[in-house]
């Protein structure tokens, strides 16, 4: 594979070549030249460097159509690795992906609290061992390493339980530039609940819509922002921070609340372990009476509050859709989207155009996984800055 070959009119070519392929799963060369704008001589040569290169494969002739038979292209699976890092506030998980975005390793360690050093030593050494489960030759082909974690994790030690200060380490912390060293391969930082948007819009299916307002029920809650097809990531890389808008009053001595704090999973796990019930267990299948009650007490109060933040970003931003995921099981999940849709109701939305609000499509995996699946993106999509989000290639042309 090329890999100093990134810029000018021929990679831009490539990328469109690879993009239009990754998106549609199998073409002709005709029907890429159509596909990409490009001339059929154009195509023809690109494609013939790409399976040269070993990023795609040719399938088994069509026969039985009109004219002569044509060979299918289509992305060589193998052609192309990265790999995903998810450093939470109680867990971290790293998965290896290749170029379909199909789990090739995955792993997961649970901490009581993500104490910098150890979490950085923990990141490492889940990322090497994953790298290993490649055959050397095939190591030169892993196009990136993604880490998806919280912004300004520092600043919750005491949501977390930990004594004032324990996560200050985060402020001077080089998250990329230590995993960097250790597995040599180019690190890019993402928002967590932005790669979790990331991979909605690349891997699932619940963004419908050109806009859409992205909720992650997290240990924190946390957005992503959808617009015209494109993640948005805002000026300075924040856009979507939901966690952050203010609830309640303002009184004279304090500032009203956020979000974070009456909308979050940690609550609820607060709530479960309150109630004698393990908060892994409930959060990993949601089944017993005594943590169905605690989940819907909790959900009663959460949507209600997420529901005013909802309104407010919808009187902001004109969003057909309201997708809503996180590491709750399917069936929380759902019955949560679902608070949320009739508190959204009792609003008075004078002015405002409706907004469909669904549950999204993958779930506790969508932080990791959209972290694996954005270098893959940022290597092969010709629109590099932004992600565009599936079905809609010919924006990029």
């Amino acid at each position: 594979m090329r890999g100093g070959d990134t810029t000018g009119l021929r990679a831009y070519n490539e990328r469109l070549v690879m993009n239009a392929l990754l998106q549609t799963g199998m073409l002709s060369k005709a029907e890429i030249a159509r596909e990409t704008g490009l001339s059929g001589q154009a195509a023809s040569v690109i494609v013939n460097r790409l399976l040269e290169d070993g990023l795609l494969v040719k399938l088994d002739k069509v026969r039985g159509q009109v004219g002569q038979p044509s060979t299918p292209i289509a992305p060589n699976p193998d052609g192309a690795y990265a790999l995903g890092v998810k450093i939470g506030r109680r867990s971290l998980e790293a998965i290896l992906v290749n170029l379909l975005g199909e789990e090739l390793g995955a792993s997961r360690v649970r901490y009581d609290a993500p104490l910098p050093e150890r979490t950085i030593a923990t990141a490492i050494a889940q990322a090497t061992g994953l790298l290993g489960h490649l055959p050397p030759a095939a190591r030169d082909r892993v196009v990136g390493l993604g880490v998806a974690m919280p912004d300004e994790i520092h600043a919750w030690s005491t949501e977390l339980g930990l004594a004032a200060g324990a996560l200050d380490g985060w402020r001077e912390a080089d998250v990329a530039g230590a995993l960097g060293r250790a597995t040599g391969l180019p690190v890019t930082l993402y928002n967590d609940a932005a790669a979790a948007c990331a991979a909605e819009m690349i891997a699932g299916h619940a963004i419908v819509s050109r806009s859409a307002l992205y909720i992650y029920l997290g240990t924190f809650i946390g957005g992503g922002v959808v617009i015209d097809g494109r993640l948005y990531r805002g000026e300075q890389g924040n856009a979507g921070a939901i966690g952050s808008m203010p609830t309640g009053p303002t009184g004279p001595d304090a500032p009203p609340g956020q979000l974070i704090h009456s909308a979050s999973i940690f609550l609820l796990e607060r709530a479960l372990e309150a109630g004698g019930v393990d908060p892994s267990a409930a959060l990993t299948d949601g089944s017993g009476s005594t943590a169905n009650a605690i989940f819907d007490a909790w959900a009663d109060t959460a949507a209600v509050e997420l529901s005013r933040a909802v309104v407010s970003a919808l009187s902001i931003i004109d969003f057909q859709e309201v997708v809503v995921d996180g590491f709750l099981p399917p069936a929380w999940r759902d019955r949560f989207t679902q608070r949320l849709s009739a508190a959204l109701e009792r609003f008075n939305r004078s002015g405002l155009k409706p907004a469909l609000v669904t549950a999204g499509s993958i779930g506790p995996m969508a932080r990791v996984l959209g972290a694996a699946m954005l270098p893959l993106k940022a290597r092969f999509s010709p629109d590099t800055d932004l992600l565009v989000r599936p079905g809609m290639a010919r924006d990029l042309v």
